[in-house]
């Protein structure tokens, strides 16, 4: 077979950087097309209201030095999209910038169609956003706005696709669905993680074409509609303690229609929501097939086959001997169990510190739930906790890292609960004591970057994973690392940790990074021990955690992707391995036998028109693991160098799939400057 690689270019070469606006506003045109006519003076009208909102939320002077030129569009401001000739602005797309304040000034952008501020830390009311007749996409969660939704201005939005407003602080009702019906092609509705309260209305109803609907997690009460329960199941409206309804796991509504109990957790069974793009063979992985849910090393599961026996929560504590950490002590009965009624006598002023304003659960809480063992990694066990209201988290019980005092242990908590970012996986909460140590996480139920490229390799159940879904996760993986390397530039704070494994999927398949800063609890020289096949060559030495390494550690991800092999275990027809050959190495050998089409994963070689940018993929992975650290790419470089390989993609994509990748976790329109002056949390 012929080399896939461009005619007359290098396939290992530096990388270059292309026009990354390209292929993204051509399809831009597609999906905003067409634009009412409007005056010239339109546009210094969107500019000015850009700048107000820049001077009012940028306390940090991130956007300064980019939103500087007299006009937006033509200054091609970072985060901003005009419409071609017309030149208003139709995108504002600023995720995790840290931006602070009101929204009051883009009331003026009559013209946008995306709005994506998740992330931030603004406040205030949600009026300014519904005001904007021509919004399709609305992404406001993980910010601090107060008050109620706006049910009146729904009316006003009635091209809406997505609306995310969840993890705020957002009070009063549900909009009801008279008013939810304004908006007959809404997809996505999410006010999880709020402050709601009332009766969730019949949105199956409302707006049959909604497909993602979740308001878990807020204070909700009432009867739940049948047809909500049925189309959107239980995980949809969790953690509401006054819910009720005719099914189970809910308890029967009074005459009242209201319910004192709270609502059973969901069984273990249910299974995890996946987008169709990215669904896999998630629930028929078998212990040691290297599947896993909670960033565990993979072929370490626990139990047989995806997990134990649920039983009470048995993952905190010590031998029942008496012993008292200066956090408190956590015991166990004789069979090696969590015993609630002993732990509660001895509990104290222990307690769990979380990293936001809505505590949503005590110690004891967790302490009673369902457990289920996901697995064990190289920095401890976890586990899926089901709380009594059927909030699930994943709980990391840590190990080898017991002599850290609690002044060293909270520094580090701090460090790595201070970021918020869409591929992040996010620190909730931790328990110290001197004999235990407990993280508590989002769960993130749909597995992880090694479970879909490696899981039932060779078995008739395989699934593979194609080319769009790889470049997309891998995509999403980069922008979480860079931001962790943007936030922590001055301090060189690594991940440390980085492996296909530790690249989880959340209930939406978008990507977040799990396992960040915990290597920095460990000594340093089994930290890097630990990292096996994804360990730069100068750690062999150093036995140091760099950003450096890390960046390394990615470029091995992607010859992952790429090849469709375990790294230490390369070589050989049947992707066993040879032992002492790491996956960096082979592909460099092949490439100098000129075998190229050789490295990439039989998988991916039944899909058309992808040789190009599998090369392109190559020629960055290649220059991550360069052997010599001060030659490696930031990790700016490589979001753009991928944006551009994505951006080529995306030619082939219908506007419909644009929308979709739209509503995903990790932005596609928007490009990644390398910007080493953002603030840390």
């Amino acid at each position: 077979m012929a080399s896939p690689h461009r005619s007359g270019t290098p396939l290992i070469s530096p990388p270059f950087f292309y026009a990354p606006f390209l292929a993204s506003r051509l399809l831009l045109v597609l999906l905003f097309s067409p634009l009412a006519t409007v005056p010239a003076a339109a546009t210094s009208n969107d500019t000015d209201a850009l700048t107000a909102f820049r001077l009012s939320t940028d306390a940090h002077g991130i956007l300064a030095s980019n939103w500087s030129s007299p006009d937006a569009c033509s200054g091609r401001w970072r985060g901003v999209t005009c419409s071609p000739g017309l030149g208003r602005v139709i995108s504002l797309s600023l995720p995790a910038f840290d931006l602070r304040g009101p929204l009051d000034p883009l009331a003026l952008l009559d013209q946008l169609r995306i709005l994506d501020l998740r992330g931030n830390r603004l406040n205030g009311s949600l009026a300014p956003a519904f005001l904007l007749p021509n919004l399709r996409l609305l992404y406001l969660s993980r910010n601090d706005f107060s008050g109620n939704i706006p049910a009146a201005g729904l009316a006003r939005l009635p091209r809406l696709i997505r609306l995310d407003l969840s993890d705020n602080s957002l009070t009063g009702p549900i909009p009801s669905a008279v008013a939810l019906a304004h908006i007959p092609g809404l997809r996505t509705l999410r006010l999880q993680d709020n402050l709601l309260i009332g009766g969730i209305p019949d949105v199956a109803a409302a707006i049959p074409s909604l497909k993602d609907f979740n308001v878990s997690n807020n204070q909700l009460s009432g009867k739940v509609p049948d047809a909500v329960q049925a189309k959107f199941g239980n995980v949809s409206f969790a953690g509401n303690a006054g819910l009720c309804g005719s099914r189970a796991p809910l308890l029967l509504c009074s005459s009242t229609g209201r319910v004192g109990g709270t609502m059973s957790p969901p069984p273990p069974s249910v299974p995890p929501i996946v987008p169709s793009t990215l669904t896999s063979e998630f629930g028929s992985l078998s212990a040691g097939s290297g599947g896993n849910t909670s960033g565990t090393e993979p072929g370490k599961r626990g139990g047989d086959g995806w997990a134990q026996k649920m039983c009470p929560l048995a993952i905190v504590g010590i031998a029942n001997n008496g012993e008292k950490g200066d956090g408190g002590m956590i015991h166990r009965d004789s069979n090696n169990t969590y015993n609630p009624d002993a732990a509660a006598e001895v509990h104290g002023s222990s307690s769990l510190v979380f990293f936001d304003k809505r505590r949503g659960f005590e110690l004891e809480d967790l302490l009673r739930a369902s457990a289920e063992m996901l697995g064990k990694g190289s920095l401890g066990t976890v586990y899926r906790a089901v709380l009594e209201s059927g909030y699930a988290v994943a709980v990391k019980r840590l190990k080898d890292a017991n002599p850290c005092s609690r002044i060293e242990f909270e520094r580090y908590m701090k460090v790595v609960g201070g970021l918020r970012h869409p591929n992040l996986v996010r620190l909730r909460a931790y328990y110290y004591a001197a004999q235990e140590k407990l993280l508590v996480y989002d769960y993130q139920p749909n597995g992880s970057l090694f479970s879909l490229l490696h899981g039932n390799r060779g078995r008739p159940q395989r699934v593979p994973l194609d080319w769009t879904a790889r470049i997309a996760l891998v995509m999403g993986a980069s922008r979480g690392l860079a931001f962790i390397h943007e936030q922590y530039s001055s301090a060189r704070i690594p991940h440390g940790n980085l492996k296909s494994s530790n690249i989880l999927l959340d209930k939406n398949g978008s990507p977040c990074l799990s396992d960040f800063g915990l290597a920095l609890l460990l000594n340093p020289a089994d930290a890097t021990a630990r990292l096996g096949g994804y360990r730069a060559p100068e750690q062999t030495e150093t036995r140091t955690l760099s950003q450096e390494a890390d960046v390394y550690g990615f470029g091995v991800v992607l010859l992952e992707v790429l090849t469709g092999r375990v790294p230490s275990q390369c070589g050989g027809d049947d992707g066993g391995g040879t032992v002492g050959i790491d996956l960096p190495e082979w592909v460099r050998s092949v490439v100098r036998e000129e075998w190229t089409a050789e490295v990439f994963d039989a998988e991916l070689m039944r899909y058309k028109n992808i040789e190009e940018d599998m090369v392109a993929m190559l020629q960055v992975a290649m220059a991550c693991v360069g052997p010599r650290p001060e030659e490696r790419p930031r990790m700016c470089e490589v979001v753009k160098m991928i944006e551009d390989i994505r951006g080529d993609l995306s030619s082939l994509v219908d506007e419909e799939e644009l929308d979709d990748s739209l509503a995903s976790s990790s932005p596609s329109i928007v490009t990644t400057d390398c910007d080493v002056n953002r603030p840390s949390y």
